[in-house]
């Protein structure tokens, strides 16, 4: 884990030196043991290393080919980075270090952009082709590692990085609130869009690589989760998915530093585990709450029985509160998944005694770990009605108010292309319309925003489609973010061995009802992982990573600091605040349970307070006037 930065085609002249350190400063807690950068009359590029594999100066960045001709800025693992030197040395290739990064650079030079179909890894990287004026972006196949990058300058110059808050030590950067962004994230909880909270900053979709030439961007797809069943056996299937299992946490733990297990009572992060077994193990819940709210007690057990230490820690509410403006800086977007703020201290907790930590994201999202994917006894019984009928009583009951019986009635006479955005929908589309001020209220639907990943698998069945929207959305832009920023605030490497290419390749050829059926969700998973866990860990259901919001939400304080924000001048820019005020009186007298509407607005008023009134300081540069095309100048001030 480490960060880059970097920026090309400057028509204003600027302090290159100065701008590349600041912006490298920034984010100098994803990589505190060293910083490198290069820069010539075309880009400037920066890195910050968190030291993983080769600990000398060896693996320090960028890093060149033998002839300096083409630069690498890296952030991430290759995990099969041994076998592609031996390859490439066998070709004739010099390597000046044993870190995997550099397979990078040689395999660019030997396969082009071809490289990214041999590797297998986590990553986001820049390569800059001085030889061919061409710099080349690429992000890694699930979106395990963050990349933005935006051209909303005052010079239309280049700008990305690991973290948007570096882009605001760029003096031509131009930073302006995107109103489109506001009601997706109501909806969905997370920033959707490939467009962020920033107008004009982007980010590189997972399994895509960018070709910046001459000014241009061009971004192309190399990579795509693919759901192909090959009929078997399950007990064929449950062997092949513990062999990729195996070689993968095999090749997840190489490093050269630490490497420990965040483990809750679920089987995803437990399975990794017994894989794994590390020499630490670490866990978190929260104090004055037992069952869901608490499985410490649970991963302790499972920790004893395999031999491991298990370090715990239990969150209070005040800590929970405390953290999040901290939290939302690091997260660069509103973000409102409750389960990011145990994740922080989780991470925090594990950075006192290791710097690599393996957990469980993706195994549902692969494997059908779901409950949205499974349909319920009366739903299946409702489904033999014919669809014209159901369509019918659907739409009528769409017109009248909301209840239990109403929506069961609307969901059935749905499509799963209608119904299903993703496993976080928060804010009804309708709600949020109306709660929001006019300026924020013309944005994409949530059904505009799925439909072309629907189409993708367009003939696969409901249990297929829903889990590829996840993989498409809400994974890499809720999971997997809040994974990689929470990590990376305290300087450690989250490494997540589901998410490996040839485990999806197992789990894509996996007939739907090994993954999903009446017995059970991640059917197939499950009786894999008893081979290494006890039945007990195998079959515990899904809990994730429950947060009793709820209650605090119906104490005074917590109940008084929510609502000072909802009066705040900040909240009636965006908001009918008169609304959010009736949402939270509704929640603290118990009259219904708002916490989900209530959690989603305070993250994005938080998050806008602390990037755009608290960072709102005088910058190192003025722009002086226009110079007749458009743009500004700068000037050092």
């Amino acid at each position: 884990m480490c960060g880059i930065v970097g920026f090309a085609g400057n028509k204003v002249q600027i302090d290159k030196t100065k701008t590349i350190n600041e912006m490298m400063k920034t984010i100098e807690h994803r990589g505190p043991d060293s910083d490198g950068m290069y820069s010539d009359d075309k880009v400037t590029l920066g890195f910050r290393r968190l030291k993983i594999i080769d600990l000398s100066t060896d693996g320090s960045q960028p890093m060149y080919n033998e002839d300096k001709s083409i630069v690498l800025i890296f952030n991430g693992e290759i995990y099969n980075y041994q076998e592609l030197m031996k390859d490439l040395s066998e070709k004739g290739h010099i390597f000046n270090s044993s870190t995997d990064s550099e397979v990078i650079i040689h395999g660019y030079e030997e396969y082009g952009v071809d490289i990214l179909h041999k590797v297998r890894g986590m990553f986001a990287f820049s390569i800059w082709d001085s030889k061919e004026d061409v710099m080349f972006i690429a992000r890694d196949f699930f979106g395990i590692k963050p990349l933005y990058y935006t051209q909303n300058t005052v010079d239309n110059s280049f700008i990305f990085g690991s973290e948007i808050k570096s882009f605001l030590k760029n003096p031509s950067f131009i930073k302006e609130f995107n109103n489109e962004a506001l009601k997706p994230y109501l909806i969905f909880q997370y920033p959707v869009l490939d467009e962020t909270f920033f107008k004009g900053v982007f980010k590189l979709k997972a399994g895509h690589y960018m070709v910046y030439k001459n000014g241009e961007i061009e971004i192309r797809p190399y990579w795509d989760a693919n759901f192909d069943e090959k009929d078997n056996s399950l007990d064929h299937y449950v062997d092949e998915i513990k062999k990729a299992m195996r070689e993968s946490v095999a090749q997840h733990k190489i490093s050269d530093v630490k490497v420990g297990s965040f483990l809750s009572g679920g089987i995803d992060s437990s399975y990794i585990t017994a894989l794994l077994k590390p020499h630490n193990t670490f866990s978190v819940g929260f104090k004055d709450h037992e069952g869901i709210f608490n499985e410490t007690n649970l991963a302790e057990d499972l920790s004893t029985i395999l031999g491991i230490q298990n370090h715990k820690k239990l969150i209070t509410g005040d800590e929970f509160f405390d953290a999040i403006p901290t939290i939302q800086y690091h997260m660069d977007e509103p973000h409102s998944n409750l389960s990011s703020v145990p994740l922080y201290f989780l991470a925090e907790l594990a950075s006192k005694h290791v710097t690599v930590v393996l957990s469980g994201e993706g195994a549902d999202e692969l494997f059908g770990g779901y409950a949205w994917y499974e349909t319920s006894e009366a739903m299946e019984k409702y489904e033999k009605v014919p669809f014209p009928i159901r369509r019918a009583l659907s739409n009528i009951s769409n017109s009248l108010p909301q209840n239990r019986i109403t929506n069961f009635l609307v969901k059935g006479g749905q499509k799963v292309e209608e119904k299903f955005i993703g496993q976080a929908k928060v804010f009804d589309e309708k709600d949020a319309q109306n709660i929001l001020q006019d300026a924020y209220k013309n944005a994409p639907s949530a059904q505009s925003i799925t439909e072309k990943s629907y189409r993708n698998v367009k003939s696969k069945d409901d249990i297929t489609k829903m889990q590829y929207i996840d993989i498409k959305h809400w994974l890499p832009g809720d999971i997997l973010l809040k994974a990689d920023k929470m990590s990376s605030a305290h300087s450690i490497e989250l490494r997540v061995p589901f998410l490996d290419k040839k485990v999806m390749e197992t789990a894509g050829k996996l007939p739907s009802n090994y993954r999903v059926n009446k017995e059970d969700t991640k059917y197939a998973l499950r009786k894999a992982a008893k081979e290494v866990l006890p039945e007990e860990w195998a079959n515990r259901p899904k809990v994730g990573f429950p947060v009793p919001i709820r209650h605090w939400l119906r104490q005074e304080k917590y109940y008084n600091r929510v609502k000072e924000m909802f009066e705040s001048d900040t909240a009636k820019e965006f908001f009918h605040t008169k609304d959010l005020l009736r949402y939270l009186d509704e929640h603290y007298t118990g009259k219904a349970s708002r916490q989900r509407y209530i959690w989603t607005v305070y993250v994005f008023l938080v998050w806008y307070n602390k990037f755009f009134i608290e960072l709102d300081q005088k910058p190192d540069y003025q722009f002086q006037s226009d110079t007749g095309n458009g743009k500004k100048e700068a000037a050092p001030v």
